[in-house]
């Protein structure tokens, strides 16, 4: 990276808000949890959510915002979901045609949206495909499907490169720990999966 590039970087660190940071703070708390098949952390991932989505229309990434919406919704839907009973459900994996299914369905419905959003978008496309493949891997994660952490690596990469594009470098720093995060929620739970088998 150039010297101007890193100049630029900490100036967008420095100017960072208030918010950025609390959306930070409680989105790693939640990440942690949730690997660790935490009920609590879905209350975590609502507030952090619900800030991220604030940031996101204010950053001109209007699917980003709907998806961080979608997750607030997700987040009680995963506190319900993984009651005590629930919470301690095998790790399963999802058959692979429906997998190709919902990634078809996700970049027709991504090119609809990227007309649609032309003008409010900074990156219609990209951003539309974030939050359908988003929705589906928040559904994954909840119902305790394995997959969910390898869709959750390929989304946080392509979230960093938007966030900091759009100049949210706070958040985009948040992305890059939930990159490794969920890296090592996936091996994680792989484990877990190999020993006590679905």
């Amino acid at each position: 990276m150039s010297a101007a590039v890193l100049t630029q970087l900490w100036q967008q660190l420095q100017a960072t808000g208030p918010l950025d940071w609390i959306a930070d703070a409680t989105g790693l708390v939640y990440v942690v949890l949730v690997m660790r098949h935490r009920r609590s952390g879905w209350i975590f991932g609502g507030v952090s959510s619900l800030i991220l989505a604030v940031l996101a229309w204010r950053a001109r990434l209007p699917m980003q915002g709907l998806l961080q919406l979608s997750y607030v919704v997700a987040s009680v839907y995963g506190w319900w979901r993984w009651s005590a009973a629930a919470g301690a459900r095998p790790i399963g994996m999802w058959h692979w045609r429906g997998h190709l299914a919902v990634l078809a369905g996700c970049v027709l419905a991504s090119l609809l949206l990227a007309h649609w959003f032309a003008h409010e978008s900074a990156f219609p496309f990209i951003d539309s495909l974030v939050f359908c493949t988003g929705m589906f891997a928040t559904w994954l994660l909840a119902r305790v499907y394995l997959e969910n952490w390898a869709y959750w690596i390929v989304i946080d990469a392509v979230s960093i490169y938007l966030f900091v594009e759009q100049g949210l470098v706070a958040i985009a720093a948040l992305f890059v720990l939930y990159l490794g995060i969920a890296a090592a929620g996936l091996a994680q739970w792989w484990k877990t999966r190999r020993r006590v088998p679905a």
